[in-house]
């Protein structure tokens, strides 16, 4: 027992600082809304009207992901407004795969320590991504865990619901031998495979993030902090007009992983090598640490972070309205008999 009057404050939770925090957000987060959000920030919870014109039996599809080591990166150059919109893509461009319309996505925030300027900073990141992705960040949580994080470190996850008419569900039961697989470019390396590449450039190499690499035109920090790209513009040039057969996100587990988790039983895809360009970054990737071709593309994205399956008569079509849509699509492969991801 102590004659001491403790405060929350003394053991490391700072509400006002959390106070202040919250202040710092609401700009950015109330440019995410529309008319379907009822509540404003602060509620208990967060209410969504859902706007059901022209579906006739609505299904909800939800999403949730994170960010994982490539906060690091933003540790390491103390720049926190970007690695939102990469908890964003990571969420929604998953929710895109079955077709649907994002809604609205929630946060989850932790630290050891609560520092206004950088939680609002992330949360600008988060607001962004909703903006580019046409959701409305409706709500989150910030949790002050003292001791729990190492100094100025944070995780961070998220959470995306989307809505599709059931007749409209794009999951790849369709796709047979001859359809054309049109990728779409990622933005860089997104959000996967960082734990390699630290362990490449930082420890292997002892590189700094600040060091400029004349291979990428740009510093190395630079490169690798790009935001994951959100294909929710690219989805909608394309959906309403045309019947896509599956659509693929290549995250975590590269091409391998991810392809064939779309394709029916005993068919496979062939990937045509060289028919889109990769970009500087994964090339350097492969070339310092001696990476062999398959734990590339078992790793990263390798400059294709969205695949769509369509039938070969719809592929021009396909092609013309993504590049309508600002996109450089590229054919790079097509279904074939057999099973898994053959590379050629």
């Amino acid at each position: 027992m102590t004659d001491e009057k403790l405060t929350y404050k003394d053991a490391g939770v700072d509400t006002k600082e959390g106070e202040r925090a919250v202040q710092l957000m609401k700009e950015h987060v109330k440019k995410t809304f529309n008319a379907n959000v009822l509540t404003g920030l602060g509620g208990f919870g967060s209410l969504f009207r859902l706007d059901l014109k022209g579906i006739k039996e609505p299904v909800l599809v939800a999403g949730t992901d994170g960010v994982g080591t490539k906060l690091k990166i933003a540790f390491m150059l103390d720049k926190h407004d970007t690695v939102g919109q990469d908890c964003v893509a990571m969420c929604v461009n998953d929710v895109l795969c079955q077709g649907a319309k994002p809604l609205f996505f929630l946060d989850y925030i932790a630290t050891g320590k609560v520092k206004a300027e950088k939680i609002a900073d992330i949360v600008k990141g988060i607001a962004d991504g909703c903006a580019i992705a046409g959701c409305a960040l409706v709500g989150g949580e910030t949790a002050e865990m003292p001791d729990f994080y190492a100094e100025g470190e944070y995780d961070m996850a998220g959470f995306a619901v989307g809505v599709v008419d059931r007749s409209k569900i794009i999951d790849g039961s369709t796709i047979k031998k001859g359809d054309i697989i049109v990728g779409i470019p990622s933005s860089g390396l997104h959000s996967n495979g960082y734990s390699l590449v630290r362990k490449l450039f930082f420890e292997k190499m002892s590189l700094k993030v600040t060091d400029y690499i004349a291979a990428l035109g740009k510093t190395l920090g630079d490169a690798l902090i790009t935001p994951t790209k959100i294909y929710t513009k690219a989805c909608n040039a394309v959906l309403p007009k045309v019947p896509v057969k599956g659509i693929v996100h290549i995250t975590g587990g590269g091409f391998f992983e991810n392809i064939p988790r779309i394709i029916p039983e005993g068919l496979g895809v062939r990937i045509d090598l060289g028919s889109w360009r990769v970009p500087p970054i994964f090339e350097y990737l492969q070339q310092c640490g001696n990476i062999d071709r398959n734990e590339m593309f078992a790793t990263f994205n390798m400059g294709i972070g969205m695949i769509m399956v369509v039938d070969e008569d719809h592929a021009e079509t396909v092609m013309a309205l993504l590049k309508e849509a600002g996109e450089q699509p590229s054919r790079i492969g097509a279904v074939v008999p057999g099973e898994g991801v053959c590379l050629c």
